[in-house]
């Protein structure tokens, strides 16, 4: 059974409260209320306040405790953003072009003239929603890997936003066969592999100087099928967004595939860190990332595991 996560009945919670009183208020006062509720809930919830601290200390060893506090509750805020702009989905389809542009388009033109799909490596940056849903829309056929959310209600809604994006997706949990299938059908599949999950293959790569357990799937499979893997993000401007489309990974093939399956994870990971380092307010710092590799020695300020 999945882990129950605190943010899922929150912003679910969250979403609901916002579509109450989206009626009454505009967008942008909405977006900007939510994003102070945010900050709230960083300030309220501690467990999840000192797990944030406690990770951003790993990875920025130099930014003083205030400027840690400020990045904490900058990154709640940003979930603060997501809850509002999820809920006034429907008001906001017709009007992506307006919010959301793409930088690099050029590249995954290119990869779609090869003629054999994708695979997509995605982060939990900015609004990951906004991103393979809206490139979907553009005429980029995709589908999504995901896990199934503990809270069912919470799934149901993310799933339907997909699926009004034309974006389908497919449980981590279905035949692997459908995961071919759309590669066959010439999809780009997107992975969002940057979480530990200790129930999937993986490998250690290095993530802001430490050893963080990493999905390796991505990799196996661009190894094996001889298929483009791609890094894909999303960043917040403002109130606006922006989709950028990495080239694709020069794939390290020696013929030592467990070596290579390491390296070139490496090679994505390395990528991702540096946008994270560019816009840590966008990331979930709360997630235990590295988890696996150090369960003992993370620990919150009142000495609890996190």
């Amino acid at each position: 059974m999945a882990k129950k996560k605190f943010y899922r009945p929150i912003l679910f919670g969250l979403m609901i409260f916002l579509k109450g009183i989206f009626s009454f208020m505009p967008f942008e006062a909405a977006f900007h209320f939510a994003g102070f509720m945010g900050r709230l809930a960083f300030r309220l919830i501690q467990k999840e306040r000192a797990k944030t601290l406690a990770h951003l200390k790993i990875a920025f060893p130099d930014k003083s405790q205030k400027e840690l506090e400020q990045l904490g509750a900058e990154v709640f805020q940003n979930y603060g953003y997501i809850a509002a702009e999820l809920a006034f989905f429907d008001k906001l389809l017709p009007r992506l072009s307006e919010i959301i542009s793409v930088t690099g388009r050029e590249i995954l033109d290119e990869v779609m003239r090869q003629g054999k799909g994708g695979i997509a490596i995605v982060s939990h940056l900015g609004n990951w929603e906004f991103l393979g849903g809206y490139l979907t829309l553009l005429g980029y056929p995709g589908v999504v890997i995901g896990r199934r959310i503990y809270y069912d209600k919470y799934d149901k809604i993310l799933v339907g936003i997909r699926n009004k994006m034309k974006l389908r997706t497919i449980y981590r949990d279905e035949s692997s066969r459908a995961i071919l299938r759309a590669l066959k059908e010439k999809n780009f599949v997107g992975f969002v592999v940057d979480q530990d999950v200790e129930t999937v293959d993986g490998v250690y790569a290095e993530f802001f100087g430490r050893p963080a357990y990493t999905p390796s799937a991505p990799i196996r499979l661009a190894l094996r099928l001889d298929i483009p893997v791609t890094p894909f993000f999303i960043v917040r401007e403002g109130m606006k967004h922006r989709i950028i489309i990495e080239p694709p990974l020069e794939l390290v093939k020696t013929g030592d595939v467990e070596k290579d399956i390491l390296v070139n994870t490496q090679q994505w990971v390395t990528i991702q860190e540096n946008y994270i380092r560019r816009y840590p307010q966008c990331w979930v710092w709360n997630h235990k990332r590295w988890k696996t590799a150090l369960k003992s020695v993370i620990a919150s300020p009142k000495g609890e595991a996190i």
